[in-house]
């Protein structure tokens, strides 16, 4: 037992010895070792770069799916008639409140309904005037289904939109284009009660939307509010807030949320039907017939619905289609638009950025394993009399060959090291252009992986010049000039 634990501090002496001989290396030719880990300097602030620029991207894109309603919500939207339909298009009656109706009763697995007639419009009050993201007629449920926020006043209910009132509920956009931001005015303007006139038609304002904004939107916000005030002309400030300044900057589903009015869909339909044809995005409805063609029934820009679960999603998808057939006559002018597909489509895009940029990133991890190895060769054709020696005075092969991998190891871990204090300097250069809402996000899961590759370049690296090393013939090594 003695001689084992004797053994063992003596290896551990030695391989302690073998370290220190490898650092001192490193050290004797500073300039040629920092040059030496320059590549995996780059490779290791690269991965971990790259790495916070998609983690920033991904976050953004999750917080505007959930801002939208999340995975349980579908748009149905009309589309063109298919071809083999054309001769039909006399009897294409669109989306309507009747198909609404239908889905009320006949699809269990759909929740909430909320049909929406949209109308590009001017809004002006106090002299000013703005065009709005969109104007949107609505039931009162779509409040819930857009998961919207009353934050000053009240939605409008089932009463308004039955006696089609001229009321309506405003996004922060609004307020700060026709009365100004808390920012231009020092004070928040809350201007519930006050009357706006949208194409011309006056309708109250009943209640204001909180605003929307992402974590990081907010907490760059707070920080400005923390720094001292310049003197800065209020016409620039005002230019810089507005919809075409900073506040454009953030993310852009936020920016829609803040910039959409909410009317009655009834009053929608009431005030603003003559003349007005459905146009896809951005449209409103078709007025056929003066009050909605024969069959009186208003034609929706859209409808969207949530369902019971994402689980049962393609049954749902199935209910609902089926009762449209059935009130569309079979004809198939609709389609749906799941945030599943924005889900996987985000889910696509953050592989692939990760892929290609760790491709990237990984490139320049074997070029500094590359850098590495050429050097450690170097090295090696410089002490080859120096490797004799310590052949020859007693020096086993797995120490020359742990002392040249050790030296290898070294130069890897601290080039890591260097990376990782790099890439939160790059990480801060990227997020100053940067979107918003994809701030980068450095996280300890990167640090870790990107540490633990140049670490394996490392010793990959180093491992063909110690086995050179080690098999050095010492009699040969001494007569070496």
């Amino acid at each position: 037992m003695k001689t084992s634990s004797g053994a063992l501090r003596h290896s551990s002496a030695q391989f302690s010895t073998t370290v220190a001989a490898g650092v001192r290396e490193i050290w004797a030719h500073k300039f040629r070792s920092l040059l030496t880990m320059l590549g995996i300097i780059l490779g290791v602030s690269s991965l971990v770069a790259m790495s916070a620029l998609v983690s920033g991207m991904e976050k953004g894109a999750k917080e505007a799916l959930v801002a939208i309603g999340g995975l349980e919500k579908v748009r149905i939207e009309p589309q063109d008639i298919p071809i083999d339909q054309r001769h039909l298009a006399d009897q294409a009656v669109g989306i309507t409140i009747n198909d609404v109706r239908a889905l009320e009763g006949n699809a269990p697995l759909v929740t909430r309904l909320s049909p929406e007639m949209r109308l590009s419009a001017t809004v002006s009050a106090h002299g000013k005037s703005f065009r709005p993201w969109m104007l949107m007629g609505v039931w009162p449920v779509a409040l819930e289904m857009s998961e919207h926020v009353i934050e000053h006043g009240r939605m409008f209910n089932e009463i308004d939109d039955e006696m089609a009132r001229n009321v309506c509920v405003i996004g922060t956009e609004t307020r700060n284009e026709l009365w100004g931001s808390p920012e231009q005015t020092g004070r928040e303007i809350i201007p519930i009660g006050e009357t706006i006139y949208i194409n011309g038609v006056p309708f109250t304002i009943v209640g204001m939307f909180k605003h929307y904004e992402s974590e990081q939107e907010r907490k760059a916000r707070e920080l400005a509010k923390l720094e001292p005030k310049t003197d800065q002309p209020k016409d620039t400030v005002a230019r810089d807030r507005g919809r075409g300044g900073g506040r454009r900057r953030g993310n852009f589903v936020f920016y829609l949320k803040n910039a959409t009015i909410y009317i009655p869909l009834n009053t929608m339909w009431m005030k603003f039907r003559t003349g007005i044809t459905l146009t896809g995005f951005g449209g409103g409805f078709q007025a056929t017939g003066g009050a909605g063609g024969a069959t009186g029934d208003p034609r929706l820009s859209n409808l969207e619905i949530r369902i019971a679960s994402v689980d049962t999603l393609p049954e749902a998808l199935q209910q609902i289609r089926n009762v449209l057939m059935s009130t569309h006559r079979g004809i198939e002018d609709f389609t749906f638009r799941t945030q599943e597909e924005w889900a996987e489509n985000i889910n696509n895009f953050i592989r692939d950025a990760r892929l290609s940029g760790g491709l990237i990133a990984g490139i320049s991890l074997l070029v500094g394993g590359i850098g590495i190895m050429n050097i450690m060769l170097a090295s090696i054709s410089e002490r080859v009399r120096e490797i004799g020696i310590r052949k020859s005075v007693g020096a086993a092969t797995i120490d020359i060959f742990i002392q040249i991998l050790v030296e290898s190891l070294v130069i890897a871990v601290l080039g890591g090291l260097a990376g990782l204090v790099t890439s939160f300097g790059l990480v801060h250069l990227l997020s100053s252009f940067s979107p918003t809402e994809n701030a980068p996000i450095v996280t300890v899961t990167s640090m870790l992986v990107a540490f633990g590759f140049s670490v394996l370049v490392g010793i990959l690296a180093g491992l063909f010049p110690a086995i050179k090393a080690a098999r050095l013939n010492p009699i040969q090594a001494l007569r070496y000039e």
